[in-house]
């Protein structure tokens, strides 16, 4: 009964490192293209919420004026 337990508190992490070392050697590195298309996709996210952040702050800044009373 202890070795059956045993058995089974033991094959959900033997089975999780099964699939890792099977993800780890299916994964390739990029090549030159892949890479240059996956750094411009993330520019352009930083660029975007770049702008959304200043216009947010540009429109808080009066809105609060108005509110607080320029105190």
């Amino acid at each position: 009964m202890d070795s059956e337990i045993a058995q089974t508190a033991i094959e959900g992490p033997k089975q999780f490192v099964k699939d890792g070392v099977a993800f780890i050697n299916r994964c390739t590195k990029p090549d030159r293209k892949e890479f240059l298309q996956i750094t411009q996709a993330v520019s352009m996210g930083f660029f975007i919420m770049g702008v959304i952040g200043f216009v947010v702050k540009l429109i808080h800044i009066p809105i609060n004026n108005i509110l607080v009373g320029g105190a």
